[in-house]
């Protein structure tokens, strides 16, 4: 046995020092890239894979899940910071389902459910109270949490004391909610109304002034009216606004642009928009002829009255001048003739009643300042006159048009004129020199690049390297034939002798055993 090892390795020994250096440098690599890519598959096919089982549960609870973990044999790991804990990939369905049927994870929150499993004829009205309430905030954040963007929330309920005295007023509730939401994450105007509407038609006698909520960077999420009496919210009306202005800046600019260059011309409109919502009602009389102002007549009464005869005239004396008459006589006066004549008349005549109800939208432009600044050469002093006035007259067109009527009144031409600004500078520009710019690799191009160079590189030099191995084997082969058919001439020829026999045999234990062949020499010379 220790013959055969010590063969194996002296073989060894004589295969290494036979070989080129680099054939030895291409063996020594290979075994250790073998060796490098065994580990790596070892190592990524034999690790566990953990993924999250629960996440963002409180500390005490997941002592307790890691602890009934541990009871089943189930290796975990607690993640950094307390709040989640880890199992193997393969088990996590498994463990969901044991662990839920196990009443894992308990938040300790009182829900409905608390009043079938815990009745009981022993509780008191505030005990009852108390776990109604709790259950109510339970129930509250389990709405929010339903919300995308919320991971938690937390409520408080402040429920009004009940009166025995009807004559007193219902006080109102209030609630505070601290929401846990997702990193930079934003709620609009509408998402906010819609918070506030769920939790404000969760309990009766709360009102949406009597509600706060913030998240957990104590942002407050303020509830904002879709009508603040203007038609709109002042987010809402600057935004409309910066529109309108918008709208005209690019008419007037493409105008422009277009008879004088885009380049050569900048436009500024500023506006004043009325953003006020009217309502209103209007009972109107009108005559039905404008004109003569008369109606139509629907019904006419006329009474005429004559008289013509003989009748008494006044006389007597006065009572003022008859001081024992009393009052009470009368004395008659001489007939005479006489005319009387009377003439009545009534007309029901009909009008145009009319009974408007206007609701009138805002967004109206009460007023517009246009301000346009043109650029002129530098061989020119002024813009020509014949331009700006058309310029101008452009401009007061377009106001015209476009604010109204009834908030401005009459436009005159010095109205409009004092709108308009037409102004001429030379604008101090510089021209970018596109020609000169050279295009600039990325750094990652280069990195690429020299890695292909050098994976190409070793693939040749591999290459090249097997070539000459494969040649040089093929030569010495070829020279092994030619020795063994030299050799074998030669013995043919050479007749065995003793002398021949010994020769070969000291030949070959000197080769062999060349410690064995010096001690035989030794021996031989202390002989003789």
């Amino acid at each position: 046995m220790n013959e055969r090892v010590t063969k194996i390795r002296t073989d060894i020994r004589e295969f290494w020092s036979s070989r080129t250096k680099k054939q030895k440098i291409t063996y020594t690599a290979s075994v250790a890239a073998i060796i490098v890519f065994a580990a790596f598959l070892t190592f990524f096919l034999s690790r566990t894979d953990y993924v999250s089982l629960y996440s963002d549960v409180s500390r005490a609870e997941i002592g307790r899940i890691k602890e009934q973990l541990d009871s089943q044999g189930v290796p975990s790991k607690v993640a950094p910071g307390g709040t989640s804990i880890l199992v193997p990939k393969e088990q996590v369905d498994d463990l969901l389902v044991t662990l839920a049927a196990e009443g894992f994870p308990d938040s300790g929150m009182i829900d409905y459910s608390f009043f079938s499993e815990n009745a009981g004829f022993g509780t008191t009205d505030n005990e009852f109270n108390m776990i109604k309430l709790g259950a109510m905030q339970t129930e509250l954040a389990n709405l929010i949490k339903g919300i995308d963007g919320v991971k938690d929330a937390k409520v408080m309920l402040t429920l009004p004391t009940q009166s025995v005295f009807l004559n007193e007023n219902i006080q109102q509730a209030s609630a505070s909610i601290v929401l846990k939401t997702n990193p930079g994450q934003k709620f609009n105007e509408s998402q906010i109304n819609a918070l506030y509407n769920l939790v404000s038609k969760s309990m009766p006698n709360l009102a949406k002034e009597d509600i706060v909520i913030m998240n957990q960077y104590s942002e407050y999420y303020d509830l904002t009216s879709n009508d603040n009496g203007y038609g709109t919210s002042v987010v809402d009306q600057m935004s409309i606004k910066k529109t309108i202005e918008r709208d005209l800046q690019r008419q007037v600019q493409m105008m422009l642009g277009t008879m004088i260059g885009q380049d050569k011309v900048i436009v500024s409109v500023t506006t004043d928009i009325d953003f006020q919502k009217e309502n209103r009602e209007e009972e109107l009389v009108t005559p039905v002829d404008e004109e003569s102002m008369e109606g139509i007549a629907l019904s006419v009464q006329r009474i005429t009255e004559s008289f013509t005869g003989n009748g008494p005239t006044a006389g007597g004396t006065p009572e003022a001048e008859d001081p024992t008459d009393n009052g009470t006589g009368f004395a008659e006066g001489t007939f005479s003739n006489g005319d009387y004549e009377k003439i009545e008349e009534t007309i029901n005549n009909e009008v145009n009643r009319i009974r408007k109800e206007i609701v009138e939208s805002p967004y109206k432009i009460r007023d517009i300042g246009i301000q346009v600044m043109v650029d002129i050469p530098e061989e020119a002093e002024s813009m020509p006159t014949n331009i700006k006035g058309d310029i101008e007259q452009i401009l007061a067109t377009m106001i015209r048009t476009t604010i109204d009527k009834e908030a401005a009144g009459e436009l005159t031409d010095e109205a409009l004129s004092n709108k308009i600004v037409v102004s001429t500078q030379r604008f101090n520009t510089k021209q970018t020199d596109f020609t000169a710019t050279e295009p600039v690799i990325p750094w990652w191009i280069y990195v690429i690049g020299g890695a292909l160079l050098l994976i190409i590189g070793v693939l040749s030099f591999l290459f090249i390297r097997n070539r000459r191995e494969a040649e040089e084997l093929e030569e010495e082969l070829v020279l092994g034939e030619q020795i063994v058919q030299s050799d074998v001439d030669d013995i043919n020829k050479e007749q065995e002798t003793e002398g021949t026999v010994r020769r070969k045999q000291l030949e070959k234990m000197a080769k062999e055993k060349p410690e064995e062949f010096a001690k035989l020499l030794r021996t031989w010379i202390a002989e003789d």
